[in-house]
C-alpha cells in the first residue's frame, strides 16, 4: 500500500508540473519576453484591391498551383493582421463603407486583426493629391471637421455593429502634406487647420473603438527631417495621435541605405515623441533579386525595434500588371513569391 501511495504521489506531481508547463497543449506564454520585440506584432498586409480583382475573374493560388482564397492562403503564410483603405464615396463603390465591411468580415472570420486607413477622399489621397470628397467641396473647416467625426464614425460603427474588432485606425494617408487641400494643407509653419481635422478623427475613432490607436501616417520613412517637421509642427498645435506610420519602397539601387534610414528613424521617432511606430507600408518588384532580402532586413529590424508594432506589406496579392502595380508578392501565375517567406 504504501508503495502505491508513493506511486501515485509522483504521478499527481508530474501531472501538476506538465499542466504548469502548459495550457491546451500549447506552451504558456514566455512572462518576460525578449526585451525590444513587441508581443503580438503585427505582419500584416493591405489587400484593399482583393474584392476588385475577384471581381475582374481574378484568381489566387498556392505554390502548388491549387486554386486559394486569398486571405486564407495569406494568413496561412503568416500574415496575422490586414490593412484596408476607406473611400468616402467611390466610383464603382471599391474601398467604400459597403466594401470595406465585406472585407474586413473576411478577415475578422479568419482571426486577423484589423487597421482602417481613411483617405478623407474619393479616391487616392497621398503625397501628390489630398483631393476634398465630391459632397465636401465646399465646406469650410468647421464643416470638414464635422463631416470627418461624422464619416469615420459612420465606417468604425458599421463595423463595430458587426462584431468586427479594429486595433489600429489610419486618420488619413500619407499625409506629408496635410489632407482635405487646401483647407488642410500643411506648409511652412502652418499646421493648426491639419491639427484640427486630425483631432475631429481621433476622437471619433476613440467614440467607437476607445482601445484602438490612432496613426498618423506619412511617406518615405528614410526622411527623418521630413517627419520632424511634420510632428514637431502637429505637436506645437495640439494635435493627438498615439502612432507614427511610416512608409517605404526601396528600390535595387538604394535598399541597403533606405532600409538603414526607415530603421534608424524609427528608433529616433519613439524617442522624440513618446510614441509607437508601425511600417504601414511597403513593397518591392516582384521580380527584384533583392527583395526577400531587403523585406526580411526590415522585418526583422522592426521586431527589434523597440515600440515598433508592425509591417505592412502593400497589396502583396497584386501580378501580372494589375492596376499598373508591379510591387506584389506574388508572380505572373497568381503564385506567393518567396518574399512571403518573410511572414512565417
Amino acid at each position: 500500500m504504501m508503495k502505491k501511495s508513493i506511486l501515485a504521489c509522483l504521478l499527481s506531481c508530474m501531472f501538476v508540473f506538465t499542466s504548469c508547463g502548459e495550457s491546451n497543449g500549447s506552451p504558456v506564454p514566455d512572462p518576460n519576453p525578449e526585451p525590444g520585440i513587441v508581443s503580438n506584432f503585427a505582419k500584416g498586409a493591405d489587400v484593399s484591391w482583393l474584392t476588385e480583382m475577384e471581381g475582374n475573374g481574378i484568381k489566387f493560388y498556392d505554390k502548388f498551383g491549387n486554386e486559394r482564397e486569398c486571405m486564407g492562403l495569406l494568413k496561412e503564410l503568416g500574415v496575422n493582421s490586414i490593412r484596408l483603405r476607406v473611400w468616402v464615396n467611390p466610383e464603382g463603390g471599391w474601398n467604400g463603407k459597403q466594401d470595406v465591411l465585406a472585407k474586413a468580415k473576411r478577415a475578422s472570420a479568419l482571426g486577423m486583426k484589423l487597421m482602417i486607413d481613411f483617405h478623407y477622399s474619393d479616391s487616392w489621397a497621398d503625397p501628390s493629391k489630398q483631393t476634398k470628397p465630391a459632397e465636401w467641396v465646399d465646406y469650410d473647416l468647421e464643416q470638414l471637421k464635422q463631416a470627418v467625426a461624422s464619416h469615420t464614425t459612420d465606417v468604425l460603427q458599421t463595423l463595430k455593429d458587426n462584431g468586427i474588432d479594429v486595433s489600429w485606425v489610419q486618420v488619413g494617408n500619407e499625409t506629408s502634406g496635410g489632407m482635405l487641400w487646401e483647407t488642410g494643407r500643411a506648409e511652412g509653419s502652418n499646421f493648426g487647420n491639419f491639427a484640427q481635422l486630425l483631432n475631429s478623427g481621433y476622437d471619433a475613432v476613440k467614440g467607437v473603438y476607445p482601445n484602438a490607436k490612432v496613426i498618423v501616417h506619412l511617406n518615405n520613412g528614410q526622411d527623418l527631417q521630413m517627419y520632424t517637421w511634420m510632428f514637431n509642427g502637429l505637436r506645437d498645435n495640439g494635435a493627438r495621435w498615439d502612432v507614427i506610420g511610416m512608409s517605404l519602397y526601396p528600390e535595387d539601387d538604394n535598399w541597403r541605405e533606405l532600409t538603414d534610414q526607415c530603421l534608424n528613424n524609427m528608433k529616433t521617432l519613439v524617442g522624440m515623441y513618446d510614441k509607437d511606430v508601425v511600417l504601414c507600408e511597403i513593397g518591392m518588384s516582384w521580380d527584384s533579386p533583392y527583395a526577400v532580402t531587403a523585406i526580411g532586413k526590415m522585418m526583422d529590424g522592426c521586431k527589434e525595434t523597440d515600440r515598433c508594432l508592425g509591417l505592412f506589406y502593400w497589396e502583396p496579392e497584386c501580378y501580372n500588371g494589375w492596376s499598373n502595380y508591379t510591387k506584389g508578392a506574388f508572380d505572373n501565375n497568381g503564385k506567393p513569391t518567396a518574399v512571403m517567406s518573410v511572414f512565417n
